[in-house]
């Protein structure tokens, strides 16, 4: 009895359940298989649809407008169009490029806001552009100062992730038109990678912020079975993909590697079982005060929120916010002035479905 005792207490000494809720949540807008949302402004929120829609919703009164766009997207297996980002009156949108018929690629395009259309330019290609599979595309987006970073995923093809002569599995950095930085890592130390990559050795990371505390890049990924992570994101660093396992196991119960060993970035934050990491944000604002600095990770297996108090690295604390409350959290985003919390959910996954997925407020009561 004194044994398990002390294993309840050693587990809530790391992860607690919030006990006492003083938030609400409210759903603002219905939607289908959202996937990525940014702010224009402090009223209007654009979210990308999975199945090849841009949404324009207004937080005020959940009033929607479709933006045409021309995008030469693929709804296929995990792909279609994904994250979206906003600054300055220009719009970045990563998506699943059909290059040719059922061969797909991990692509980022630009275009200038328009609220009946927008009209993108690609800016980025991953390579290889000639993959077949429909599954662990990444992407999310974060831009810092004058660059764009975005990450790609390993499209189940592990064994290609440690050859820094593809994007496959990798961070990349451009700048906001396309352009190399001529200070990325194969320009300095790094002569065999390519120029737009930045870290290399992820898998499928589906959440990437630059924190509005410190500047600092933070993403999170998933592992395979069990070895989900969140961590920060360090120039010409290598996270070990396939080499480590993170925690986790092949499907067929197989050993992939360890946890981590010297000579790879260690992650600050490790799940096993898997959560399903998905989306992330630093948190800095009014309604959460005192949340600033702390991670939110969003959670698709888990269907939870998740908080993170990583100021001591060697003593994360945890804190599960909620959970079961509005199925899988697909993306999260602070509103600029107030800070209240914007989260988009999905039901189900899969390719198509009716409009029960939505947009959810989530504020203090």
């Amino acid at each position: 009895m004194k044994k398990i005792v002390l294993v309840i207490l050693l587990i809530f000494s790391f992860t607690s359940i919030s006990q006492s809720e003083n938030f609400n949540l409210k759903k603002i807008a219905s939607l289908a298989k959202p996937w990525g949302s940014t702010f224009i402004n402090d009223r209007e929120l654009l979210i990308t649809e999975k199945i090849g829609k841009i949404k324009l919703v207004n937080i005020d009164d959940g009033k929607i407008i479709e933006i045409k766009h021309n995008l030469k997207f693929k709804n296929a297996g995990q792909g279609g169009l994904l994250d979206i980002i906003y600054k300055d009156n220009y719009v970045w949108i990563s998506y699943t490029e059909e290059v040719k018929k059922r061969i797909y690629s991990t692509s980022i395009a630009r275009g200038k806001l328009n609220k009946k259309r927008i009209k993108f330019k690609n800016i980025f290609r991953s390579k290889p552009d000639d993959i077949s599979t429909e599954f662990h595309f990444g992407s999310r987006l974060a831009i810092k100062d004058d660059y764009l970073f975005a990450s790609i995923g390993e499209r189940g093809l592990g064994g290609l992730v440690q050859d820094p002569k593809n994007h496959l599995g990798s961070i990349i950095r451009i700048k906001l038109n396309g352009k190399i930085p001529k200070d990325n890592p194969k320009f300095t130390n790094k002569p065999d990678w390519l120029p737009e990559i930045y870290q290399i050795g992820v898998r499928n990371p589906q959440g990437l912020t630059v924190s509005a505390i410190n500047g600092k890049v933070f993403a999170s990924n998933h592992g395979a079975k069990g070895g989900d992570w969140f961590g920060e994101i360090k120039k010409g660093e290598n996270y070990g993909w396939p080499i480590l396992g993170w925690g986790g196991t092949n499907y067929d119960g197989s050993k992939i590697g360890p946890k981590w060993k010297l000579g790879f970035t260690k992650a600050i934050q490790y799940w096993v079982p898997s959560i399903g990491a998905s989306a992330i944000t630093i948190y800095k604002g009014k309604e959460f005060s005192e949340w600033d600095g702390n991670a939110l990770i969003a959670s698709l297996r888990a269907k939870s929120l998740i908080k993170l108090d990583f100021q001591n690295l060697n003593e994360v604390k945890e804190e599960i916010v909620f959970k079961n409350k509005i199925d899988r959290i697909r993306d999260i985003q602070v509103h600029p002035s107030n800070g209240k919390i914007y989260l988009l959910s999905e039901k189900n996954y899969g390719q198509k479905g009716p409009e029960e997925d939505g947009l959810w407020l989530m504020e203090k009561n």
